[in-house]
């Protein structure tokens, strides 16, 4: 699931575009101020930023310029400002696409796909790799000594944000809120079952996810 990061003054423009890419699978978050944008993407991580150029405390310009100073996440601007001019100054500091407003939904998710494409191909495969363990995050495959395990979406999911942060400990509200991307009830036993079936797919490996009695669960090295 890619994370896409929104930030963009109009909370309504937020909600639309949001509600619109997780009919997609997105994971979708927006901020309304460039005052706390780069926290925000530090964060987050974001696998694309879609960015207004008419921001309060900061202007969307001196934003890029501050993103590409320690990240090359794709950044695709948005704004009613149109002239040539200004596309152009902003493809040299550091934006990948620029889209005017008003914008078909459609046509912005045909540019975040191809902006996430043309950035997967340049970026590495990331392998996450614990023993025999192996969790490919570019294909999503995951291997027990070179033996290719069969996951649901779910499980995959729940193993790649635990191996990611190795020995953090994650609630089950935590998990469960950022995978199902949906409240989190105290009787649901739906982690629990995903994480004794993780177990057991991952055969010898599975002892890696600890339960911490109280708290949660974690991943360990």
């Amino acid at each position: 699931m890619n994370n896409v990061l929104i930030i963009e003054d109009d909370k309504e423009i937020c909600v639309m575009i949001k509600d619109h890419l997780e009919k997609y699978n997105y994971q979708v978050f927006f901020t309304l101020t460039g005052a706390n944008a780069i926290e925000r993407i530090k964060e987050l991580s974001p696998d694309l930023i879609i960015l207004d150029l008419m921001l309060p405390f900061i202007s969307g310009d001196e934003l890029i310029r501050n993103i590409r100073k320690f990240s090359d996440v794709p950044v695709i601007v948005v704004s009613a400002k149109s002239l040539t001019f200004n596309k152009v100054e902003l493809l040299r500091l550091g934006a990948d696409d620029y889209l005017t407003k008003p914008f078909d939904l459609d046509e912005l998710l045909a540019r975040i796909e191809r902006n996430l494409l043309r950035s997967q191909k340049d970026t590495p495969h990331l392998c996450l790799t614990f023993g025999e363990l192996s969790i490919n995050t570019s294909s999503k495959i995951v291997t027990v000594a070179d033996e290719i395990i069969v996951l649901t979406a779910k499980e995959y999911q729940l193993v790649e944000l635990l191996a990611k942060y190795p020995d953090k400990v994650f609630s089950k509200q935590n998990l469960y809120e950022s995978i199902w991307q949906e409240p989190f009830a105290r009787d649901n036993d739906v982690i629990n079952t995903h994480i004794s079936n993780l177990r057991k797919k991952l055969k010898g490996e599975g002892c890696r996810i600890k339960t911490i009695w109280g708290l949660g669960y974690r991943f360990a090295k």
